[in-house]
C-alpha cells in the first residue's frame, strides 16, 4: 500500500512537555516532528509553554535550535479571553489550569486539523473537547 501525497494544512501543537521532549531528541517526538514537517504542517507552541520549559539545566543552544523551527504563539488578549472562556466553560480555575488553557486557546486558533502532543491529555481533553486530536507524550 502507498502513502497517498500529503494534503497541506494542519496544525501540530507542543506543549511544554512536548517541547521539552523536543529539546532533548525523544525519539517518539522526533518521530512526530518528522511527520509534520513530511506532511507541511505547522508546529508551534504558546508562548506560556516556555515558562514552564526554561530552567537553569536546560541545553540553551537545544532549546534555540527547537525554536527556530518552530512558532511560538503569542498570548494576545484574544487567547487569553479564549483561554477564560475554556476554563469557565470546562468549570476549570485558572490557577492550576491557566497554561493548560493558554495551549489549549492557541491550539484551537490554529488551522486544523490540530494535533496537540502533551503530557497532560485529560487537561486538554478537559478544555477542548473533541475539537483537536490528543497525543500523550
Amino acid at each position: 500500500m502507498t502513502r497517498g501525497p500529503a494534503v497541506p494544512g494542519g496544525t501540530l501543537v507542543l506543549d511544554s512537555e512536548g517541547l521539552a521532549k523536543a529539546v532533548l531528541r525523544d525519539r517518539a517526538v522526533t518521530g512526530w516532528l518528522a511527520l509534520a514537517r513530511a506532511d507541511d504542517l505547522r508546529v508551534i507552541t504558546s508562548a506560556a509553554a516556555l515558562v514552564e520549559v526554561v530552567h537553569p539545566r536546560i541545553n540553551r543552544p537545544a532549546l534555540e535550535w527547537t525554536l527556530s523551527r518552530i512558532v511560538v504563539e503569542p498570548i494576545s488578549e484574544a487567547v487569553a479571553r479564549q483561554a477564560a472562556a475554556l476554563l469557565a466553560d470546562a468549570g476549570l480555575h485558572g490557577h492550576k489550569y491557566a497554561i493548560d488553557a493558554m495551549l489549549g486557546a492557541t491550539a484551537l486558533a490554529a488551522p486544523g486539523p490540530v494535533t496537540v502532543l502533551t503530557s497532560d491529555p485529560e487537561d486538554i481533553t478537559m478544555l477542548c473537547g473533541g475539537r483537536v486530536t490528543v497525543i500523550k507524550v
